[in-house]
């Protein structure tokens, strides 16, 4: 089967969300972790493939071109349209990447205008007049604006897109986005022949994003979050009854977690309050040279397999600004990517066949350490958080790989326990 749609998403776990939401379209998907190349294969019979980098922080001329990479691989799938996934927050710097990498995607397409959404009204992101709200509070005024690379403090789409490109961005407004299909395509062409090439659309509702999807389906390269990636995938014609999938594999069940965010430290206090095994990493010690991971595995094999487990360097922001302060933000984060990718190897070969990792950051790490290159996307545990399958060489692997703020409080209990 030929790609009906492409999508190309800035980090390990917007890949998962966005896959996700393809899913909920209909739409049979798959998942490539990294840039892709003329080994990299597909599940068979998928209408969608989302490639997962992890250029939402890298330099945007590295960006750019792991970008240009995954959209020549996805045409030569037959992808028509592809689709540059961000994540709901807008984190990004005056440098890029969004705006950088979506000019690469419509240059090498040829595109004169695209739409940027980032409106996911189901996780309470929304757009009105040009603003990201995160629930009822301004993104520059919510707990979400303390991103640990990237902070946001500014809600101002066109003008945040402004300052990342060369190009005019205009918007669509509500009001108009609420007459339909139809007045927002007239408004696309119109900004289009202003000399717009960037259109920033308000959303308040999936309905919205049902609309901006129908109207955006003929455009060569669209850019958002999930929700307008599950607007457009709806306005694909239906191709009949999707193949039947895994379930979550039998077996021992761990999460790994590296996020900081407020939602991750709520599932980890929820996770330790269910009386379940918990171990905190010092990543401290690991810089100075202490074997945390021969720690920890020593650890793990104390427990009771009957049960999951959770291993996190997952930090307060006060404890994580210490860290930083003692080893600066960029070797902080290797310190805990290089913790959790050794120890994610480590467990799967002792035989743990459920892993859950929260963090985008930490799922690159993890996927590249069990050099996992291509999942097959099924069940949602919570909305953006589905269940992923692979084969490594240690067997069939359940993967879940949870975005920082996604997912309720009791979800890393919620998913092993009841897939045990």
């Amino acid at each position: 089967m030929t790609l009906r749609i492409g999508c190309i998403a800035d980090d390990f776990t917007g890949g998962t969300d966005v896959a996700a939401a393809f899913r909920r379209a209909g739409l049979r998907t798959a998942l490539v972790f990294g840039a892709p190349d003329d080994t990299t294969t597909l599940p068979a019979d998928c209408d969608a493939a989302v490639v997962a980098l992890k250029s939402r922080s890298t330099p945007a001329d590295e960006a750019v071109a792991d970008s240009l990479t995954a959209q020549r691989w996805l045409w030569s799938k037959g992808a028509a349209q592809v689709y540059f996934k961000y994540c709901s927050t807008f984190d990004s710097t005056p440098q890029g990447n969004i705006g950088p990498v979506t000019d690469a995607l419509l240059d090498a397409a040829g595109g004169a205008v695209t739409v940027h959404c980032p409106a996911s009204p189901p996780n309470g992101r929304t757009v009105y007049q040009g603003h990201l709200f995160v629930h009822d509070q301004l993104l520059s005024d919510s707990p979400l604006r303390h991103h640990p690379l990237n902070p946001m403090t500014d809600s101002a789409l066109v003008r945040l897109l402004s300052a990342q490109t060369r190009h005019r961005v205009g918007l669509v407004d509500w009001a108009t986005v609420r007459r339909g299909v139809a007045a927002v395509r007239e408004a696309i062409t119109a900004h289009q022949q202003a000399g717009v090439r960037h259109v920033v659309a308000d959303a308040l509702t999936d309905d919205d994003l049902a609309v901006l999807g129908a109207a955006a389906l003929e455009l060569p390269v669209v850019a958002g979050a999930a929700g307008l990636g599950e607007g457009l995938g709806h306005a694909y014609p239906a191709t009949g009854p999707a193949p039947a999938e895994p379930t979550p594999s039998q077996g021992r069940a761990a999460v790994l977690a590296g996020s900081c965010s407020a939602r991750t430290l709520e599932q980890i206090a929820q996770f330790y309050a269910a009386g379940l095994p918990s171990l905190h990493l010092d990543v401290l010690a690991a810089a100075s040279g202490r074997d945390v991971t021969g720690e920890a595995l020593a650890w793990y094999d104390a427990q009771d397999a009957e049960l999951p487990v959770l291993i996190y360097a997952s930090a307060s922001p006060e404890e994580l600004a210490a860290v930083q302060a003692q080893l600066g933000v960029t070797e902080a984060a290797a310190q805990v990517e290089e913790l959790l990718g050794t120890l994610a190897s480590h467990l799967v070969e002792r035989g743990v066949r459920r892993l859950l990792v929260a963090g985008g950051e930490t799922s690159g790490a993890v996927t590249t350490a069990l050099g996992v290159r291509a999942v097959l996307v099924g069940e949602e545990a919570d909305p953006g958080v589905p269940w992923t399958y692979a084969t490594t060489k240690n067997r069939d692997l359940a993967l879940m790989l949870k975005s920082g703020n996604f997912g309720a409080p009791d979800l890393f209990t919620r998913a092993l326990m009841e897939t045990k």
